[in-house]
């Protein structure tokens, strides 16, 4: 099939809209479903980002994306019972690798995963597609489907479940192309491998770098490649817990997915995972009120009554002294950045949430200021030298 006829485009109004090869066959099956242009964009990103994660650690990886750009990435690594309970899966048995790596991935933040494209690295299983069966999605993309998991997706939105099988040995152009207001841009594909190596140039008084921080700068670096710029990404244990995109500041970016990262953490602390909630109360909306619930303006809503509507009984305030020190005990978090720190204040912001190493291009003319905060905080920051802007 060299060609693919779709819906629409971005938008309703934007018809024809098609996926065709120039040359040769497109490297994709549709296996249920009829997916849209956003879908195959969140689609092949996605498919790129799982497939170099796999290649860089060696360990199945998924991502839930929307609007071109990852929610959340992350490694097929066993979870822990309290992050199985705020990823709603406690009940869900032994799940495999890939079904872990698809519970973190859309369990870091949930709220913008709503509604989500997935990414597979690896053939899907029935522990995985038993997962996704129960979440709001759009659709899935991976090399493979076992029958038992395509029998359950298949079943999905009334059998409309959109499934693309794509074809892992497919190695695209070096040159890629796209238009804007009827002019082509062309430019080499951004094949840059992320490996060890990309972190040697430590440049902070602290050098030790563990095998697990090296890691976690891979999960971010390959997740910032196929994030809409600017964008940082945090990751601890080898997922992502919070990604900015598409932000014209680079400390809005930070600001951003540290906010994200922080609610990936409070979620976990004892008022939160206690939370008396109605048992007809879906998961949706078990994840809006936690947000509310860690929010600052929970209070004015508990005084209008809307608490019954939630809960079987009024929760306990959860104080800002509270979280403040909940916060202080989360430490070990890898922050990496698609391009330069301009500022010191975006390694303040990063401090906040925990941040212990961290990986950029550096060549900013500040750089001996960012490095200086460093210090102070006795952070390990290691300069790529690489750029990873993506539009």
């Amino acid at each position: 099939m060299k060609e693919l006829e779709l819906k629409y485009g971005c938008n309703p109004n934007q018809k024809p809209s098609r996926i065709y090869m120039e040359e040769g066959e497109l490297p994709v099956e549709i296996l249920g479903g009829r997916p849209g242009y956003i879908n195959f964009l969140d689609a092949f990103n996605g498919w790129q980002l799982v497939k170099e994660l796999r290649e860089a650690t060696g360990l199945p990886a998924a991502t839930s994306f929307k609007h071109v750009s990852p929610a959340g990435a992350a490694l097929g690594l066993p979870l822990t019972e309290d992050l199985a309970k705020i990823y709603w899966v406690e009940d869900m048995g032994e799940l495999s690798p890939l079904a872990c790596a698809y519970a973190r991935a859309r369990g870091a933040d949930r709220m913008s995963s709503f509604g989500d494209f997935i990414a597979l690295s690896d053939v899907c299983d029935e522990a995985t597609a038993r997962l996704i069966a129960r979440e709001v999605s759009d659709g899935v993309i991976a090399p493979g489907f076992t029958p038992e998991a395509l029998a359950i997706l298949q079943k999905k939105k009334k059998g409309n479940y959109n499934i693309i099988r794509i074809d892992q040995d497919y190695v695209p152009k070096a040159q890629e192309k796209k238009e804007v207001y009827g002019i082509t841009f062309e430019q080499g594909r951004n094949d840059l491998a992320v490996r060890d190596e990309l972190f040697s140039s430590v440049v902070t008084a602290k050098k030790e770098l563990p095998g697990e921080a090296i890691r976690d700068m891979k999960v971010a670096m390959i997740t910032l490649k196929y994030t809409q710029s600017n964008s940082v990404c945090y990751v601890k244990d080898g997922q992502a817990i919070g990604i900015g995109a598409g932000q014209q500041s680079r400390i809005h970016c930070t600001r951003l997915a540290g906010g994200k990262a922080d609610n990936w953490w409070l979620r976990q602390h004892k008022k939160v995972m206690e939370l008396p909630f109605r048992e007809d109360i879906r998961r949706a909306d078990r994840d809006n009120a936690i947000d509310l619930y860690i929010g600052e303006d929970y209070l004015d809503v508990l005084e209008e009554g809307a608490w019954q509507k939630i809960f079987r009984e009024k929760p306990e305030v959860f104080t800002k002294e509270e979280k403040r020190a909940w916060m202080d005990r989360l430490t070990e978090v890898t922050l990496g950045s698609d391009a330069f720190f301009p500022f010191g204040d975006n390694i303040d912001r990063a401090k906040r949430s925990g941040v212990k190493y961290i990986a950029q291009p550096g060549g900013s003319v500040r750089d001996d200021h960012v490095i200086e905060r460093c210090n102070a905080y006795g952070m390990v920051m290691a300069f790529t030298g690489i750029r990873l802007f993506h539009h």
